[in-house]
């Protein structure tokens, strides 16, 4: 085989393995169109934020159920091709997602910090969420477990992490022999990234407990949904959504039915005093194949004010706690149907081409 076809041949299947894998149906972090700045999920194990990526669609086959081919590189290219038909059947702005992924996205969730302490003792700081508004009380609760003798209170510190200059701070005390710490400190600083400190003093030594958070500016309000609506193969589903500022704004929810959740929405759209109303749109193959009674519901909001500049940061905002419910139209127009994006059609047939020379 010359060397140049050889050469090719390795490229086309690295290739394919590649693209198999990022769009593998176990790969979550793939989707990425909620993630914002670095910080937006995964800071670091202070807490977890619901920016992140989307999730992947759920019940697609898996190369496993491919029956093996005598050739490596065909069998690679024909189960990188049918992963991604798989994939390409649901459009960006709608994509099923299962139960796990539904917890894993869950929105402006702060994952509480354990310090491990010397003869088995925990020190753990706890918020309520990961992200806060300017000049929004942030509630502090700090436990301590196992032997140790601790101080009568702990202090607590909200510090910038390139200053090191201390925002502002406040004593953490215990109540009527209560099992945790706990005081208030304002979110009174910029939009930004910023150590939460607290301090203790155990067995007579002090110990410092260092996670982060994030403050973010008040973009605005969420005012409810409008009518929902069929049009061709989606079910649309207005949001009003009151913009202090004008800019581009991307909105994503997680459509829920009787508690289950169905799929991960999302939109982008220019807000600028004149419209309030951003439209999610659930595609028929996420609904049609499901029998829905009752209401759906919306939760876990997530409002993102994106960068009006290279270098600007990603602000986010967060719908009520509790979502919205909402009866919808009459679905039953609705098919379980891909959503037939031409150029993404044209790609998997590539891949399957390219397979079937092997």
């Amino acid at each position: 085989m010359p060397l140049r076809l050889l050469l090719a041949l390795t490229f086309v299947v690295s290739g394919a393995v590649g693209l198999g894998y990022l769009l593998a149906a176990d790969n979550a972090d793939r989707f990425s169109w909620i993630t914002g700045e670095s910080g937006g999920r995964s800071p670091p194990p202070s807490g977890t934020d619901t920016t992140r990526s989307k999730p992947a669609p759920v019940d697609s086959p898996t190369t496993e159920k491919q029956k093996p081919s005598d050739n490596a590189i065909g069998f690679m290219l024909a189960s990188a091709a049918a992963q991604y038909s798989q994939n390409i059947r649901y459009p960006t702005y709608s994509i099923p997602i299962s139960e796990d992924q539904a917890r894993a996205y869950a929105g402006n969730r702060f994952d509480p910090v354990e310090l491990p302490l010397d003869g088995g003792g925990q020190f753990t700081v706890t918020l309520e969420k990961y992200r806060f508004v300017q000049e929004e009380d942030i509630l502090v609760a700090a436990s301590i477990t196992g032997s140790q003798v601790v101080g009568p209170s702990l202090n607590v510190t909200l510090e910038s992490p390139e200053s090191r200059q201390a925002i502002a701070s406040t004593a953490l005390n215990n109540e009527a022999g209560a099992p945790y710490y706990e005081g208030i400190i304002e979110a009174d600083a910029e939009p930004g990234e910023y150590r939460l400190i607290v301090e203790a003093t155990i067995d007579g030594k002090p110990v410092r407990h260092v996670s982060t958070l994030t403050i973010e500016p008040d973009l605005g309000e969420f005012d409810g949904l409008g009518d929902p609506r069929v049009t061709s193969n989606d079910l649309i589903i207005p949001v009003h959504f009151d913009a202090k500022e004008p800019g581009f704004y991307a909105l994503s929810a997680q459509l829920y039915h009787n508690g289950r959740a169905l799929a991960q929405l999302q939109t982008e759209k220019r807000l600028d005093g004149t419209t309030d109303t951003l439209e999610l749109k659930a595609h028929g193959s996420v609904l049609a194949h499901r029998e829905i009674t009752g209401k759906l519901e919306l939760r876990n909001l997530q409002i993102r004010r994106l960068p009006a500049s290279p270098g600007d940061r990603t602000d986010y905002g967060f719908g009520p706690d509790d979502g919205y419910s909402f009866s919808p139209p009459d679905l039953d127009g609705l098919t379980d149907s891909p959503a037939g994006d031409p150029e993404s059609e044209q790609r998997a047939a590539l891949l399957q081409k390219l397979a079937d020379k092997f």
